[in-house]
Order: C-alpha cells, then sequence, then structure tokens
C-alpha cells in the first residue's frame, strides 16, 4: 500500500549552497556553515574544489548570454569554493530551498536584508559569499556540476 510518502512533490527538504571564492578567501566558510546548522540543517555532502572553466559554464548555464556571463565565470573559478548539499531536519513543511534563500538573502547585498548572510559579507553583486539553489530543477543540474563522480551519494535522499 502506498501511504504517499515515496510520491514526489515540489518541496524539497535538500539544498545547495556554495561558499564563493571571496568568502572563502576571507575565511568565512566555518561561519557561513555554523549559520546553517544553527538554522536546523544538517551538512550531508561538503566538498572544496576550484571549478574549471567548463563546470562554470555548466553550473551558470542559465546565465548564458547574459552581460554578466563571464564575469561570474571568471570570479568562480578565480579560487577554490566549499559546496554543500544541504538537509533540513524538521521535515514538516518547511521547504529547503526557500528557507536557505531567505537565510542569504538578495543578489545584491546592499539590498539584502539586515542579518543574511549577504548582507552580512558580500560586497558586491559578483562578490557576494554565496550562491543557493533556487529550485529543485536548479539543485539537481548544480549537483550534478559540483559533485558529479566527486561522491557516491544521491542528492535526492
Amino acid at each position: 500500500m502506498n501511504d504517499g510518502k515515496d510520491i514526489p512533490t515540489e518541496k524539497s527538504y535538500r539544498t545547495l549552497i556554495v561558499i564563493k571564492p571571496d568568502a572563502v578567501r576571507r575565511s568565512l566558510i566555518g561561519s557561513i556553515l555554523r549559520r546553517f546548522e544553527d538554522e536546523g540543517f544538517s551538512i550531508k555532502e561538503l566538498l572544496m574544489l576550484t571549478l574549471s572553466k567548463e563546470e562554470a559554464e555548466a553550473f551558470y548555464t542559465v546565465h548564458r548570454g547574459k552581460p554578466f556571463f563571464s564575469e561570474l565565470v571568471q570570479f568562480i573559478t578565480s579560487g577554490p569554493v566549499v559546496a554543500a548539499i544541504l538537509e533540513y531536519r524538521d521535515r514538516g513543511d518547511t521547504d529547503a530551498i526557500a528557507k536557505v534563500r531567505s537565510i542569504i538573502g538578495a543578489t545584491d547585498p546592499s539590498k539584502a536584508e539586515e542579518g543574511t548572510i549577504r548582507r552580512l559579507y558580500g560586497s558586491s553583486i559578483t562578490e557576494n559569499a554565496i550562491h543557493a539553489s533556487d529550485s529543485i530543477e536548479s539543485l539537481e543540474r548544480e549537483a550534478r556540476v559540483i559533485f558529479g563522480n566527486r561522491c557516491g551519494k544521491r542528492v535526492d535522499g
């Protein structure tokens, strides 16, 4: 009998974050990861890497053709990043993707709410300390680019 627990929904209990090179250079990895743990997330996968140009282009493929695409690729490949698959511990009605997006704040740090990661640690729209998936589709695509064959676990559970 199917109790409905295996039926996919548009809500996700997992998501992806990438701590960008500016935050890694400034030794903010621990502070940023701690914030998510304090907010009820567990770290399920963690990886430090430097993206190749090809990986960065695949990661930011949704922005291909936009005027800032080259700048994004150049920046994200400028040094190591730290990627994490986070899982929200409270399996209630909370969507991990939406919760993480509220914790990180607006893309432009000057427009992000007080106390958000980007407001605290970002310095510009590009150098804004962190990336987070904005949908299940982005999570799946971005996790494949970042983790690919680097780990053996699936991001969906």
